[in-house]
């Protein structure tokens, strides 16, 4: 199972190439229904197949091509260790997949590039946060957004609160750890102890400890503005608050000894927290769209859109979920076809405005399609 990276991200960005086959498909964590991803892997496969044929590939050659996604199908491993979607990646040089927690409808494009539009709203550059795992033996740091997570590496933190005090053996009499409480709700509980250690003394040196941690944690993050989100006893939370500089440290945390918390879990309950965060931040996009409704600034007509997110002019877009609108971009000659239906050789061309758009430093939204400014499928808000 892999995530996908920012850096996968910006490598499919930048790959074109005749016949870049992309594929989207739902799948399932277990049960009988893994069988049923199986097939829809066949049955994109099958189509993919036909529309290479229809690109000129000859019949043997398109088999080839296709032969590393076929090899999937086969793979019982592969399909016992999903999340909810795959997104699948093929070109002349390169294939590759990434199982996310993403429920993805069935899509297949075969086209001069990937088809990417789904994934931006889990790889936008403003969705990125990061978990800050605390505990006396250790220190955790991921890089998320909403679809992946990494743990980094950092020579600024200390590997454990012996370490970053400098403890003996003969010092180290203060410890602390989790204890589940058995009660109709369990609870994690801080126990500290020592040989004649007060709670005093406990938390002066805790709190050293977070000094140091919070110094790193400013050098890892720097010129960031992505929340951050503590996880670790509940004790714990306000005296490392109490050492925190990092501007864009949340409220709430997740409670509970991190050592006994995989990375995908941190990440799960993370995401619970930071959600709000960033709807947060759409509503003030559309707060910004709407003085410009009706004028110059705004557009929801397709051809004007496309062009415009071509020449980095969008500033703003707000797309419907699930929509797409088949067509051609001509850039030499700034010209637009539209398609009612998806054609041989065509784009998404909501895919291609929304990866113009993020490329040059532009908002892409998604919504419900009631909720898109003025109806319609798409909004876009001009620079100038």
């Amino acid at each position: 199972m892999k995530n996908l990276t920012p850096n996968d991200f910006q490598f499919l960005m930048q790959e074109t190439g005749d016949n870049c086959i992309s594929i989207y498909m739902p799948t399932y964590r277990a049960g009988s229904e893994t069988q049923q991803a199986r097939i829809i892997l066949k049955n994109l496969l099958r189509k993919a197949y036909e529309m290479l044929i229809d690109n000129g590939m000859r019949a043997p050659d398109a088999k080839k091509y296709l032969d590393p996604a076929k090899m999937l199908i086969l793979d019982n491993y592969f399909w016992q260790f999903q999340l909810d979607g795959i997104a699948m990646f093929l070109s002349p040089n390169y294939f590759d997949y990434f199982s996310l927690p993403i429920e993805f409808d069935e899509v297949l494009v075969v086209n001069d590039r990937f088809h990417l539009k789904p994934l931006i709203p889990w790889m936008s550059s403003n969705e990125e946060f990061y978990v800050l795992a605390l505990s006396q033996n250790s220190v955790r740091v991921l890089q998320c957004t909403q679809a992946s997570v990494q743990e980094l590496d950092s020579e600024h933190l200390p590997e454990n609160l012996a370490q970053a005090l400098r403890f003996d053996d003969s010092e180290r009499e203060l410890q602390f750890h989790t204890n589940t409480l058995q009660s109709s709700t369990s609870r994690a509980a801080a126990i500290f102890h020592g040989n004649g250690d007060n709670s005093e003394d406990a938390k002066d040196r805790i709190l050293s400890y977070f000094h140091i941690v919070d110094k790193g944690m400013r050098e890892m993050l720097r010129d960031k503005k992505a929340p951050l989100i503590l996880s670790g006893v509940e004790f714990l939370f306000p005296i490392y608050r109490g050492a925190n500089t990092y501007g864009y440290l949340l409220e709430h945390g997740i409670p509970g000894n991190p050592e006994e918390i995989s990375s995908d879990d941190l990440h799960k309950k993370a995401w619970e927290i930071v959600k709000p965060y960033f709807d947060h931040g759409l509503q003030e996009a559309l707060e910004i769209y709407g003085p410009f409704r009706g004028t110059s600034r705004s557009s929801q007509d397709i051809k004007e859109t496309i062009s415009a997110a071509f020449n980095g002019r969008v500033e703003m877009l707000f797309l419907a979920n699930g929509v797409h609108e088949w067509g051609h971009f001509d850039a030499d000659v700034n010209q637009v076809e539209i398609h009612q239906e998806q054609q041989s050789g065509d784009e998404d061309l909501f895919d291609f405005a929304s990866m113009q758009t993020f490329m040059n430093g532009g908002s892409v939204y998604f919504l419900d399609p009631e909720l898109i400014p003025d109806g319609g499928n798409f909004a876009a808000l001009f620079r100038y």
